[in-house]
């Protein structure tokens, strides 16, 4: 199981920009690595991010294997209702974690 951290404010004002930071913790293969009998080691990779804020996509990315091994994702959206964000990342091998975090907006 991968270790995921996010930060999100507990609250915000209504309109307000809030910064968002994810970490997925991921041992990543770029696909282009051999073994020493000189096979290739298959890729390993986190391919997509998303992020909804109470179900609307607020975020997106597709990640490359030129990405880190533990992909730091730093974004912005504005605060408009309390609510939920949920993240989700997935990629290769059936890769799929989700996390979610709870906003007050006043």
């Amino acid at each position: 199981m991968a270790r995921v951290v996010v930060n999100v404010p507990a609250s915000a004002k209504r309109g307000e920009v809030i910064e968002i930071r994810t970490l997925a913790g991921h041992v990543m293969e770029t696909g282009f690595r051999r073994t020493e009998r000189g096979v290739l080691v298959p890729r390993d990779i986190i391919t997509r991010f998303v992020c909804t804020y109470n179900g609307v996509e607020v975020f997106s990315a597709e990640l490359h294997p030129a990405m880190a091994a533990n992909p730091l994702i730093s974004f912005t959206t504005v605060a408009t209702e309390s609510g939920t964000l949920e993240f989700r990342w997935t990629g290769d091998n059936g890769y799929a974690v989700t996390e979610s975090a709870k906003i007050s907006v006043a």
